[in-house]
């Protein structure tokens, strides 16, 4: 069976990479034009061009698939076309092109978190619909009949760069059984099932954290928009970039002259924001910070979260702490403000 293969991101290499293991021939290998990376701004190829250069697959490079990409695929005669991430849709008359047109390998369980950015939506969602489906591409999105469909139950500790990482893998697989189903001659289809929900790619602003928000909400966006498009807040204005992020475990009775978390079973009467609390009784206003047992907490709508690593603006990544302590201000009283940016 001859295929085309398209795919951009380092997720879509393990697909590229089995179908090519398995010795299905592979005719052509469709990814988006060398990107500029990092401070230097250079050129970078794909990871999926890469891969394929390495396999010695011919590698066409397209920002969209047009006329002339279709012309092109057209001439190397595929059966199947596959597309794992590749960042552009398919439309007529490329989706006839091949025999037994597109499958798409899409990292929800459908009818849910169609659109760009499934992962980061489930997650902060509350890890609802997060799998991985194969379905038959058409032009509506994502909205075309199933193949299959895997369930994938992420730990709470898991980010969506972390899913994505091992949806990727085992999506591989449940792709490759798919391809080898149709090739046989055995592959059946079933609609999609259920109100479709959307995935729209997030923005900066999506990623900002709203400590006025319930601990489990903020931790849910913190894993959906890790580690794009990077969780944030601010402090006095200064944007401050959080790379990891975790619920406070502490006993409240080791805390010592530190304040007490909100929420509690018998929680004292707030405090002010903007205040720093030193009573041991007083809880943390949301967005407000506190040392406690050497760790840096932040008051949140109900328990503090521990703030583990973070990386200031125009500064390299470090302990939470350590910025805390470092900080030239002296009484403390530092409110990180926030905005509502959409609930889960």
């Amino acid at each position: 069976m001859r295929l085309v293969f398209a795919g951009t991101p380092a997720a879509a290499v393990p697909s590229l990479q089995r179908l090519h293991g398995l010795g299905f021939e592979i005719v052509a290998v469709i990814t988006r034009p060398d990107a500029p990376l990092g401070r230097r701004r250079i050129l970078t190829p794909s990871p999926v061009a890469e891969a394929a250069e390495k396999l010695g697959l011919r590698v066409v490079r397209a920002a969209r698939l047009d006329a002339e990409t279709t012309t092109l695929i057209a001439t190397h005669r595929p059966d199947l076309g596959v597309i794992v991430a590749y960042g552009g849709l398919v439309r007529d008359p490329l989706l006839t092109v091949p025999r037994h047109g597109w499958i798409n390998l899409h990292f929800s369980l459908l009818p849910a978190w169609r659109g760009a950015a499934p992962v980061q939506h489930s997650l902060i969602a509350g890890g609802c619909g997060v799998g991985a489906s194969v379905f038959r591409l058409v032009s509506q999105l994502d909205a075309g009949d199933l193949y299959a469909s895997q369930p994938h139950a992420p730990a709470d500790h898991e980010t969506a760069g972390d899913v994505v990482d091992a949806l990727a893998r085992s999506g591989a697989s449940l792709l490759s059984d798919v391809v080898t189903s149709i090739r046989a001659g055995t592959a059946h289809t079933a609609p999609q099932v259920g109100e479709p929900t959307f995935a729209p790619k997030l923005t900066l602003d999506d990623a900002r954290l709203d400590w006025t928000h319930p601990a489990p909400t903020i931790l849910a966006r913190f894993r959906g928009v890790t580690p794009e498009p990077g969780a944030w807040t601010t402090v006095d204005g200064v944007r401050l970039k959080i790379r990891a992020l975790a619920l406070d475990t502490a006993d409240a009775s080791d805390a010592t002259a530190l304040p007490a978390a909100p929420g509690s079973l018998t929680a004292p009467p707030p405090v002010v924001p903007g205040i720093c609390a030193t009573a041991p009784s007083a809880p943390l206003a949301p967005g407000e910070f506190a040392l406690r047992n050497r760790r840096l907490v932040i008051g949140t709508a109900t328990v503090p979260l521990v703030l583990l690593r973070v990386q200031p603006e125009g500064r390299i990544e470090m302990d939470a702490s350590a910025w805390w302590r470092g900080l030239s201000v002296p009484t403390r009283r530092i409110v990180a403000r926030s905005k509502t940016v959409g609930g889960c």
